[in-house]
């Protein structure tokens, strides 16, 4: 698909007329128009017609240019000179200021529509471009309208640089796609006497089903990637499970410290009712878990077949 091509439009006068005069050359002239009309009127034609040639030569001859401007003159043909900021006089008829350029830094957008990656993805891109004329007499002498070849080189380089791209790499390294079209913008234009400051990609469209699939690639990829997050998670509370364990496992007082600050915060909510069985109580104590393993090991058979406790050895009588 061939870009559309947007007019040009130069700013602040590429090419002026003759009859356009500064404030200055203005005022001179309109004060010798004065003189020579007040001779006329008392009677030295003479010296009113000399007045009025005066005014004519420094209503044509008398230039002056902005900080920003360079006037490129030509005398019969051929390059006079260019002349930068301030008051200047060229000869009439012999000499014309064929261009006024602009220093300043000026910004042109461009574009290119369904312009294939390399890996074939349709895409559009909008970017602009930074640049100024650096060199006023190659700008207005080597290229009829740079302007507009600025916008061509622009959209030429930006297709290049896509169709040498693959899409990944064309929408995550913005900046060095925007250094490669600087430096090949820049090449084709320096003949012409114009250096490139910078350039910026600041859109990229794609196609909308392939916006879909790359949003679910990309849900996947963080679906994948938090289960594996929650994995470690779960291996690394395994780990101080089996450490608090441990720890619990060789002293029963931290166990029991434990198990009554689980009923205090289980408690701790106003009008609760909890319902706690006896045997949750009986767990918590380890004394009386350890008394009762005690006398378990030291019970024997009755000749009925009932159970009875062991007698204990009582202690020797004192002499």
């Amino acid at each position: 698909m061939i870009d559309a091509v947007r007019p040009v439009r130069p700013t602040n006068s590429e090419f002026i007329k003759v009859s356009k005069m500064n404030p200055i050359t203005a005022f001179l002239v309109f004060a010798f128009l004065v003189a020579a009309v007040g001779s006329g009127y008392f009677g030295h034609f003479y010296l009113g017609a000399a007045f009025f040639v005066v005014a004519v030569l420094i209503g044509t001859s008398l230039k002056m240019a902005n900080v920003w401007q360079k006037f490129v003159i030509l005398r019969m043909g051929k390059l006079q000179s260019v002349k930068g900021a301030g008051l200047f006089a060229i000869i009439p008829l012999l000499d014309a200021v064929v261009a006024v350029i602009d220093g300043r830094i000026q910004t042109t957008g461009f574009n290119a529509e369904q312009a294939l990656t390399k890996d074939t993805v349709p895409v559009n891109v909008d970017a602009i471009i930074f640049w100024h004329v650096n060199d006023a007499e190659k700008a207005a002498l080597a290229i009829t309208n740079y302007r507009e070849a600025i916008d061509r080189v622009a959209q030429t380089s930006l297709r290049e640089m896509i169709g040498s791209s693959m899409l990944a790499s064309l929408l995550s390294d913005r900046k060095d796609a925007d250094e490669q079209l600087k430096i090949e913008i820049g090449r084709k234009t320096a003949p012409w006497g114009i250096s490139v400051s910078s350039v910026e990609i600041r859109d990229v469209a794609i196609p909308v089903a392939l916006q879909d699939a790359m949003s679910r690639q990309a849900q996947a990829e963080r679906e994948k990637q938090a289960r594996v997050i929650l994995g470690s998670a779960e291996a690394a509370i395994a780990g101080q499970f089996v450490e608090a364990a441990n720890t619990y496992a060789g002293h029963p007082e931290a166990l029991q410290l434990r198990a009554m600050n689980i009923i205090y915060e289980t408690t701790k909510e106003r009008g609760a009712t909890i319902l706690m069985p006896s045997s949750m109580v009986d767990s918590m104590n380890p004394y009386g878990n350890t008394l009762a393993l005690a006398l378990a090991g030291n019970e024997v058979l009755k000749p009925n077949g009932a159970l009875k406790v062991a007698e204990l050895p009582r202690p020797a009588a004192a002499a």
